[in-house]
């Protein structure tokens, strides 16, 4: 890594509103390139705020909120006053995050006391997300126990201030030493580490990035690896600084021996959307309906998923290209019809992607800039010829989204997304999974008002028998209803369609289109909120059903499902790992049933309840972010995914929650001896859920992936159980150690383990590094539950000295029928407090708190070296030797 930023080039980007996509950032001669941030449409237009990311060398485009490829989101907080930083990231330890959410009053340095400048925050928020380390504070577990000596969680341990408490009443608030709790041997709640504000330290930035100081991250000779916080838990204790040596960033970089040069900036309003669908009318698309089934997507797309007041155009190819439209621009119903006339009905000859890519150049550039237009390419062919147009593909600026339809089409498709940054998605023969529906469908802008962005509620398919019926409800919930369409498809013989809305009222009035198989109803004004039930009849084949709807009211944020994988490559026996994230606005909603539909090529569907729990795949648990491991491959090739998410009874939103990867908040300074307090951070209560149930049905297109590697079946097993990690350790009575995790499966977070392992040491590292030679518990009792069940193990330590004031660690691996283990667990410690027989003496609130020292300044060698500049303080650069 190399300066911080040499260029920022922001791009006006129509991306996907269902699909998480991946960031454009390119790291290119020591500087980043390419760094995208979007401000929330319900932040008022201020040319201030403009000038306030630029002086924080931050940036600014009118990206709108939803915009997925966005780096940056500048958004307003939620709750009111809650103006903290913060990072959203999905993956595990090194993993890059997804995206940085700052405040307008963040950037306009109205909370400077509490977190520093803005740039040195960035810095912190850049580390969460480029190179996916973890805070090095904790906001639950501020303090802990070690050889008796109550220490805050703190990086690194040489930090120095004075651990206070604030007590208020009537308006006067009065500065209290600590006082011990006499039954955990810590302090007291409420009490808070103030740290002095003249350090020597120059660690860690991702501890504190306000004090002065601090330049530098923690290395392995500086961080306190026995601090109970997210990096040692996530990273297994290793330092911020060992992670970042690891990313690809670290690796691709030289010393720098010159000053980094100042920040460009382009600044670019958001435009209209242009797109321009093209579409392969070879000779292969006669096989099983394919052209049908386009045309039947197609129309999906033009009747109702591209927004109002958007330019499209359309070009189908086989060996040569064809121009069946200039760009329109949808105004109303008219020009949707003209364009859906305009879909291919026959299909004949060979394949030719390039032209059918190069001819659509040449329809955006007679209006617009290919810059920032998009293309939706489907195909289903081969085509050796494919590379011959990537160099001009990648000059154009323009974002290719592809449909690869059954399993022939090229392999080099995804190539075209991926450096684009278009969404790739897959859609097999299978007519009954509906995925060419849900392909097109995923294709709603992420820019413009969220109310003008198509969603998705059904997507559902059956081959039925006989007179058998398609039977099912679909939710409309009150934040969506506006534009509802009902679609419903067939191979054979026009279905006998019956809809009900929640009144029990029949709808009619379909309109069948009888060539290529398909009736629809749109729903007049807003649809009525409810149970709408649905039946539909034939006789041997296939119907499918999508039900799409926009947001009922501009100013009330509809619910919405994001999915992903998090990787577009899957290589065999590595795991893949599928995402939905399910929010209303900015809230996440809370105990939604999320499950996720995985087809392989060969048109096997694998089924996966995914899961908020914190466990197992899932890396946080509460926020909204259901997750699990996929390692059911049966074929190389490609995968499509699609996601169900289902509110009920029990689903809720949840406002507020703390956010736990971002900057941490100051509560106060030591200024020559004294406390000075800063403004109390707004009050967040975990438990409040607002009483607020959420009823809702969504569907969602995780896109696609391709695996490789796969050995032909039977397919060995090679999948070890996931790390535990979320291992709790408390004391129990007098000397007795209770643990509680939650169950790991015999395949990552899939069926049962075959048994565990319990390691302890009263020394961490050497639990870590020398687990197979630690102390092991007798768990000759505890038998594996099923995976993502609550495990709960009381044992009393032997072999071990076990008295008041030991310090225990423990970690626990699991072991498959097969004998392949998981990684160990994070490391959890318990303490032993006998409290002493008469109460301690309660200091007087006029005692001075003494400065905490606890170590002498460890020397080291810091490779990192950040200098502090004026206009944001930040210059970031790097001497890798």
């Amino acid at each position: 890594m190399g300066s911080f930023k040499n260029s920022v080039f922001i791009l006006v980007l129509h991306l996907l509103e269902g699909a998480l996509s991946d960031s454009l950032i390119q790291l290119n001669n020591n500087g980043y390139e390419g760094i995208v941030i979007a401000v929330d449409p319900n932040v008022p237009e201020d040319e201030t705020l403009i000038q306030q990311i630029k002086v924080s060398h931050l940036f600014h485009q009118n990206i709108l909120e939803s915009n997925k490829i966005a780096d940056v989101l500048v958004a307003e907080p939620n709750p009111t006053g809650n103006d903290g930083p913060y990072t959203e990231h999905m993956g595990r330890c090194g993993e890059k995050g997804d995206k940085i959410y700052l405040t307008p009053g963040f950037l306009a340095g109205k909370k400077l006391l509490q977190y520093g400048s803005q740039g040195r925050v960035f810095v912190h928020e850049w580390a969460h997300l480029r190179w996916g380390v973890f805070n090095e504070y904790d906001n639950d577990q501020k303090f802990y126990l070690s050889n008796r000596r109550k220490k805050p969680v703190i990086c690194p341990s040489t930090i120095t201030g004075k651990n206070v408490l604030r007590k208020c009443q009537g308006g006067s608030c009065v500065t209290q030493s600590c006082k011990s709790d006499r039954v955990t041997g810590l302090y007291e709640k409420g009490c808070e580490f103030i740290p002095n504000e003249v350090q020597t330290e120059k660690a860690s930035i991702m501890y504190s990035q306000s004090i002065r100081s601090v330049v530098e991250f923690c290395t392995e000779k500086n961080h306190n690896k026995e601090a109970p916080n997210q990096q040692n838990k996530k990273c297994n204790l290793r330092s911020t600084w060992e992670v970042i040596q690891g990313s690809e960033d670290f690796k691709k970089t030289t010393p720098m021996t010159t000053q980094p040069p100042k920040p460009t900036f382009s600044l670019l309003q958001i435009g209209q959307r242009i797109v321009c669908l093209v579409l392969d009318k070879s000779g292969s698309m006669t096989v099983g309906d394919r052209l049908k089934r386009l045309n039947q997507a197609g129309k999906l797309f033009l009747l109702q998923t591209v927004e109002q007041g958007s330019w499209v155009g359309m070009v189908t190819f086989d060996s040569a290209a064809y121009v069946k439209s200039e760009l329109v621009q949808i105004n109303s119903a008219t020009e949707r019809d003209t364009l859906t006339r305009s879909l291919p009905t026959a299909a004949s000859g060979g394949t030719s992607i390039c032209s059918g890519i190069l001819s659509a150049f040449t329809v955006i550039r007679k209006k617009y800039s290919t810059d920032g237009s998009e293309i939706v390419l489907l195909t289903d062919g081969e085509d050796s010829t494919i590379s011959s147009c990537f160099n001009e593909v990648k000059q154009s600026g323009v974002i290719i989204h592809t449909v690869a339809l059954g399993p022939s089409a090229a392999r080099e498709l995804e190539e075209l997304s991926k450096m684009t940054g278009g969404l790739q998605t897959y859609a097999s023969d299978q007519v009954q999974n509906n995925g060419l529906m849900d392909a097109f469908g995923a294709l709603s802008s992420g820019n413009g008002a969220v109310s003008q962005r198509s969603i998705q509620l059904e997507s559902r398919g059956l081959t039925l028998q006989n007179s058998q019926w398609l039977n099912g409800t679909v939710i409309v919930d009150s934040t969506v209803g506006k534009d509802t369409l009902f679609l419903i498809t067939w191979t054979t013989d026009i279905p006998q369609i019956l809809l009900w809305d929640p009144s029990g009222k029949k709808q009619d009035g379909f309109l069948v289109d009888t060539y290529i198989k398909m009736a629809y109803l749109q729903i007049p004004g807003i649809a009525k909120v409810g149970i709408w039930k649905y039946s539909l009849q034939a006789r041997s084949q296939t119907l499918t059903l999508t039900v799409t709807s926009r947001a009922s009211s501009g100013t009330l944020p509809p619910v919405t499902v994001t999915s992903k994988m998090n990787k577009d490559t899957g290589k065999f026996p590595s795991p893949m790992v599928v995402y939905a994230k399910i929010h209303q606005g900015s809230l996440p909603i809370l105990r939604a049933k999320v499950t996720a539909l995985i087809e392989s090529v060969d048109g096997k569907t694998v089924t996966l309840e995914l899961l908020d729990n914190g466990a197992g795949a899932d890396a946080t648990k509460d926020d909204g972010v259901y997750s699990r491991y996929f390692t059911a491959y049966d074929t190389n090739g490609r995968y499509s995914v699609k996601v169900w998410a289902l509110g009920g009874v029990d689903t809720a939103t949840q406002k507020g929650i703390p956010q736990q990867i971002g900057a941490m908040y100051i509560p106060g300074w030591i200024e020559n001896g004294q406390v000075k307090w800063n403004p109390p951070r707004p009050e967040i209560n975990k438990d409040d859920l607002q009483g607020k149930q959420v009823c809702f049905s969504r569907t969602s297109s995780g896109g696609s992936f391709v695996a490789s590697d796969v050995p032909k079946a039977p397919i060995p097993d090679l999948f070890p159980p996931c790390k535990i990690t979320d291992l709790k350790a408390k004391i129990q009575g007098d000397s007795l150690i209770n643990l509680t995790w939650t169950a790991p499966g015999d395949d990552y977070d899939h069926g049962r383990a075959h048994k565990y392992i319990i390691g302890i040491s009263t020394n961490i590292l050497d639990l870590r590094d020398k687990f197979n030679d630690s102390l092991q518990v007798n768990t000759t009792d505890l038998i594996p539950k099923e995976a993502n069940s609550e495990e709960v193990f009381v044992f009393k330590p032997e072999n071990i000295t076990f008295t008041n004031g030991t310090d225990l660690f423990i970690a626990v691996q699991a072991v498959d029928k097969v004998n392949l283990k998981s990684e160990i667990s994070n490391i959890a410690q318990v303490s032993l407090f006998i409290p002493p027989e008469t109460p301690p003496e309660t200091p007087s609130p006029s005692l001075p708190c003494p400065d905490i020292n606890i170590n002498s300044t460890i020397p080291g060698i810091h490779i990192l070296k950040i200098m502090w500049k004026w206009l944001g303080e930040l210059q970031l650069s790097v001497a890798l030797g």
